[in-house]
């Protein structure tokens, strides 16, 4: 029996976790952290769980909750990850982390983007970007796991196929993509609001947002190029769902069937990509409360241009449910196992 513990387990990401895992017969939650809900049952917060997880949120007791549990998923703010998981690593711990502290192969490049200095920088080398379609076998052994951002995998699914098979040039890649509220977290800010969200659609961090040096990293190591992307997010009257629409220059006139059957032969064995068929393009519904991305292709043959829409849930694939595929392939469980759920439709 695996025993977990879920650091900032009260947040919407830990709350998801824990949903997905309470039941499960070959893992156990032994601890839940939370500083603001410490002492109180779990489904006191999260009412939906009563009778399912139970258990007292504890507080950030490291030497407490480290004799509760082997492996970790934190959900901390960035900075905040930072400061807690070489603790847990000094005491033998595995950890996936959902913080942006470790996604970054250049420490510098954080520092920047973050505007904070790095407490752990020994610690970058070693982390492992946990995106298991690219990064399966080093997820197996890692000792620390940055699970990534809910733009990044989204839109480096979507995009990845066209950069390694060098269909599409690396330059003047342009995403726009759009997020459901729970990405933002749980919090009382005004801007998330049902009066300001309700009925409402707009942009945001244009041409400054922390997923963007993400995307480029691990785009940039795709195709063994520098890339560098116009990144625009957008905020949506939605609970949870993300859709990302990704324009790149295509090298040579190729047609749409050609393109999809590359897709479809880079994604045959991945369990969570689905390759919609010529014609058809995703849409939020199909994917919330699931793990799974789809995908859809078009070319646009005026400016020759390839379009690939990508659509996941920014608290599943996004998030919480990679963390979970994730945990599955470092213990060796079956990955697929508690994530086969399709999406909620209604």
């Amino acid at each position: 029996m695996l025993k977990l513990g879920i650091i900032g387990a009260t947040g919407y990401v830990g709350a998801e976790i824990v949903r997905l895992l309470a039941l499960r017969d070959d893992i156990k939650i032994t601890t839940v952290v939370s500083n603001s809900f410490a002492g109180q049952p779990f489904s006191n917060i999260y009412p939906s769980l009563r009778g399912i997880y139970d258990n007292i949120c504890d507080t950030l007791d490291m030497d407490e909750i480290s004799e509760k549990a082997d492996y970790f998923i934190t959900a901390l703010p960035h900075g905040v990850s930072a400061s807690v998981i070489p603790g847990l690593l000094e005491k033998g711990k595995r950890v996936i982390d959902h913080s942006g502290d470790f996604r970054f192969r250049d420490v510098k490049v954080y520092e920047k983007w973050y505007k904070v200095t790095h407490t752990a920088p020994h610690l970058v080398s070693s982390a492992v970007y946990g995106l298991p379609e690219l990064y399966r076998n080093e997820i197996k052994t890692a000792s620390l796991v940055a699970d990534p951002g809910c733009y990044p995998t989204c839109s480096i699914l979507g995009i990845a196929p066209a950069l390694k098979n060098g269909i599409a040039s690396h330059q003047d890649i342009v995403i726009n993509a759009v997020s459901g509220v729970s990405g933002a977290g749980r919090k009382s800010e005004l801007a998330y609001s049902f009066c300001e969200t309700d009925e409402n659609f707009k942009a945001y961090g244009i041409g400054n947002h922390r997923h963007t040096p993400e995307i480029e990293q691990e785009l940039s190591l795709i195709c063994g190029k520098p890339v560098i992307v116009s990144f625009t997010p957008h905020l949506a009257p939605l609970k949870r769902g993300m859709l990302v629409t990704s324009y790149l220059n295509l090298n040579s006139q190729l047609s749409p069937a050609d393109i999809h059957s590359l897709y479809e032969d880079y994604y045959r064995n991945e369990p969570f990509v689905r390759i919609l068929p010529l014609g058809q393009f995703p849409e939020t519904k199909y994917v919330a409360g699931s793990n799974y991305i789809d995908i859809g292709i078009a070319v646009d043959h005026r400016l020759n241009k390839l379009i690939v829409i990508s659509t996941l849930d920014n608290l599943g694939k996004g998030s919480a449910s990679q963390a979970v595929q994730a945990l599955n392939i470092m213990a060796g469980f079956e990955e697929t196992k508690g994530l086969l759920t399709p999406g909620l439709y209604l």
